[in-house]
């Protein structure tokens, strides 16, 4: 729902000075310019209506906008005559309902959208390690990065149900754009240290052992993972605090994401592939 508060009407100036109408003492002074009600003061004069998932934004030129579960009309013009005790000349702009054929659109473009992306993911990374088939097919590395980028989708949703379900935050399109941006930052993290493994696979060729040389490339690889993270984060941090409501949660997704795909990164998707060598050279009983 958008509101508008009017503004209050100015005096007219007169053209010339001489009309203008003397000022005396009783003269009443020019009147001062509305300003529409901030975010604490509306959430305060609808705190009786129940409203779940109330979300009050602030725009120019006195709009303010409101987001709220429900698609009652009684209930919105109960919420309109309260913004109304404001201003009596408030006006209601626009009211849009989001029904749940809307919602399951959204569910399964969001999770088409994933689909596609992790598989480009691991079919390109197929292709890029093909020259290092070995001791691990490069097929394997694409697998190690779904399985990470997995456990980074599936820990953000999984806070994300918790805020929803203790603190009614809804998600929407920008948490889409949100988790596939978690795809494309984590991944980022992930070829860093295949590609130090692919390196020193080609400079030892079969003579050092496999275990030993990823590890050898997570520890030069390590730092720079942690500190490319750490700038990020922090720049997370600041835009979750000062940012703002309407991109607040977006942000707090993209924390969780940056941090534990960091994690994964460096200390899950290597592991795979040492895992999917031990198994392969397991001698048979």
């Amino acid at each position: 729902m958008e509101v508008q508060f009017t503004e209050e009407e100015k005096t007219p100036e007169a053209e010339n000075p001489e009309e203008a109408p003397a000022q005396t003492e009783e003269s009443p002074e020019a009147p001062v310019e509305f300003k529409a009600p901030g975010r604490d003061a509306v959430q305060e004069k609808l705190k009786d209506l129940g409203l779940e998932s109330l979300n009050v934004q602030e725009s120019e030129n006195n709009i303010i906008v409101l987001r709220y579960i429900g698609s009652d009309e009684e209930k919105n013009e109960q919420v309109f005559e309260k913004l109304r005790e404001f201003d009596g000349r408030a006006e209601q702009l626009r009211v849009d309902f989001v029904g749940s054929s809307v919602s399951k659109q959204l569910q399964r473009n969001a999770l088409g959208a994933v689909i596609l992306a992790i598989l480009g993911i691991a079919l390109y990374i197929a292709w890029a390690f093909r020259k290092v088939s070995f001791p691990v097919s490069s097929w394997q590395y694409g697998l190690s990065a779904i399985v990470a980028l997995a456990h980074d989708i599936l820990i953000t949703l999984g806070i994300f149900a918790l805020l929803g379900r203790f603190m009614n935050v809804e998600i929407g399109t920008a948490f889409v754009a949100a988790i596939l941006t978690i795809l494309g930052y984590s991944i980022n993290d992930t070829i860093v240290v295949f590609d130090r493994i692919r390196e020193n696979l080609m400079r030892s060729g079969k003579k050092d052992d496999f275990e030993e040389v990823v590890g050898k490339s997570i520890g030069e690889t390590l730092a720079r993972s942690i500190n490319t993270s750490m700038t990020v984060i922090i720049v997370l941090i600041a835009i979750v605090l000062f940012g703002g409501e309407s991109i607040k949660y977006f942000a707090v997704a993209l924390l969780i994401g940056v941090g534990f795909g960091t994690y994964s990164s460096i200390f899950m998707a290597s592991a795979l592939l040492v895992s999917y060598n031990n198994r392969k050279n397991k001698p048979k009983i």
